[in-house]
């Protein structure tokens, strides 16, 4: 009856409702709720053996949002921070809250130096990135790669003039920034 002059049909009583719909209004006393006894907060039947869990220990100061009072009991410990990254990330915390955009656009500026600090690491290592077998260049050729863009409707096909140009822009930039170093080092080394 949308969009005509009509009165629309008065709305059934719970009664007429429960009628004609089995199990229609079942929840409506707290009492049959099936949760209702779990959102009662009941001393003593919690089922927790603390008052506050055990709190794991802390080897490094660890980088906590200014909006909370203590860390978290449990944190993950795999990637502690490191080098100029590391400094950040710190500051990213230390300085702005995790509703502010400046916390997150440092957090995501960090993420892109410490890309750029582990090429750095793999070159001094003496075991550099090889960019052509972790791109996967290679399975373009090995598993049908052109052949998988022609003549289909992937939404993809569009960007893929673009996709050479990312992958190797940041490879490039490097060796420019460690060629411009080199010489720059020399050049006073020469002076």
């Amino acid at each position: 009856m949308t969009y005509t002059p009509d009165k629309p049909p008065i709305a059934e009583s719970s009664d007429q409702l429960r009628a004609r719909i089995p199990g229609w209004g079942v929840d409506l006393d707290p009492k049959f709720r099936p949760a209702v006894p779990r959102l009662q907060r009941l001393e003593g039947l919690t089922g927790a053996h603390w008052e506050f869990p055990e709190r794991q220990p802390e080897k490094w100061p660890r980088e906590r949002s200014i909006e909370h009072k203590f860390l978290t009991p449990v944190f993950g410990t795999a990637c502690p921070p490191h080098g100029l990254s590391g400094v950040i990330r710190k500051h990213a915390y230390k300085k702005y809250s995790e509703g502010r955009a400046a916390h997150w656009l440092l957090l995501m500026a960090a993420d892109r130096v410490d890309s750029v600090e582990s090429s750095l690491q793999s070159f001094l290592s003496g075991h550099p990135d090889n960019p052509i077998t972790e791109t996967g260049v290679l399975a373009e050729f090995s598993h049908h790669g052109l052949q998988s863009r022609i003549g289909t409707k992937r939404t993809d096909v569009k960007h893929q003039i673009l996709d050479p140009i990312i992958i190797t822009g940041p490879w490039l930039a490097r060796l420019v920034v460690i060629y411009l170093a080199i010489k720059a080092f020399a050049k006073h080394r020469t002076s």
